[in-house]
C-alpha cells in the first residue's frame, strides 16, 4: 500500500505534529484516509520512532479535534456552509439526501456510527450541526466514544505489525467491520451488566419496600 509507505516516511519525519495535522485535514473532509493515517502513526511507535501510547493521545486528539470543528462549523454558520466550495465538495446533494436518511433511521446514535462510514463522516457532523437536533454533548459522548474504541484498535494495530507491512495491510483492509463489530458487542455487552446491575437494585429496593410494608402492617403490641 503505497499511500501507508508514504505516511509511514512522513510521520517518521516530522514526528507527532505530523500526524495530528494529517488527521485534523482528514476531519476537514480532505481525502486522506483516518485509518490508515492512524496505522502508519503505530508502525512508527512499532519501529521505536515514538511511544505508542502518546501517539494513540495525539490521534484521538487530532481526530476529535476535527470532528468539533465540522459540527461547530453547521451549528454557527448553519445552511450558510453550503454555499462554501470545500464543504459543496464534501456535502454533495446526494451525501447530503444520504445523511438525512441516516438521521431518521438511527437519530443521534448516527454520531457514533459516523465514525465507521468514512465517505459520509465529515458530511454527517456538519449536517448534525446545522439540523441542531443534535446537542454538542450528545455529539460530543457518541463521537468521544467511538473514538476512543477506534482510534487505539489502529494505532496498536500499526505498532503490533510495523514489521509485518503484507499483515498489516491485510488487516487494515477488513479493519472497519472488525472495529465497528467489536464496538457494537463491547457496548452491548456494557449495556447487559448495566441492566444486570439496575435489575438487582431495583430488586433490592423492591424487597425493602415490601419487608416494611410487611412490618407496619402488622397489629401493635400495646404490652411493649
Amino acid at each position: 500500500m503505497a499511500f501507508l509507505e508514504t505516511l509511514i516516511r512522513l510521520f517518521t519525519e516530522h514526528g507527532y505534529i505530523a500526524v495530528f495535522v494529517v488527521l485534523l485535514m482528514s476531519g476537514f473532509g480532505i481525502p486522506l484516509p483516518e485509518d490508515i493515517s492512524l496505522v502508519a502513526g503505530g508502525v512508527i511507535a512499532g519501529l521505536g520512532y515514538a511511544d505508542v501510547h502518546v501517539m494513540a493521545v495525539v490521534g484521538l486528539a487530532g481526530v476529535l479535534i476535527g470532528d468539533v470543528v465540522m459540527f461547530l462549523t453547521g451549528r454557527y454558520f448553519g445552511n450558510r456552509v453550503l454555499r462554501w466550495r470545500w464543504v459543496s465538495y464534501v456535502l454533495t446533494p446526494r451525501r447530503y439526501a444520504k445523511v438525512q436518511h441516516k438521521y431518521a433511521r438511527y437519530g443521534s446514535r448516527l454520531m457514533f456510527v459516523a465514525r465507521f462510514l468514512p465517505g459520509l463522516r465529515t458530511a454527517i457532523y456538519i449536517t448534525a450541526g446545522m439540523s441542531r437536533r443534535v446537542s454538542f454533548a450528545q455529539f460530543l459522548f457518541f463521537d468521544g466514544l467511538a473514538a476512543a474504541i477506534s482510534v487505539p484498535f489502529w494505532v496498536y494495530l500499526g505498532y503490533f505489525g510495523a514489521e509485518n507491512h503484507q499483515w498489516l495491510v491485510a488487516w487494515v483492509k477488513r479493519g472497519e467491520s472488525v472495529v465497528l463489530v467489536g464496538a457494537l458487542l463491547l457496548i452491548g455487552l456494557v449495556a447487559w451488566f448495566w441492566w444486570r446491575r439496575k435489575g438487582r437494585a431495583h430488586a433490592r429496593l423492591r424487597a425493602l419496600r415490601a419487608h416494611r410494608a410487611k412490618r407496619q402492617a402488622q397489629p401493635h403490641d400495646p404490652t411493649h
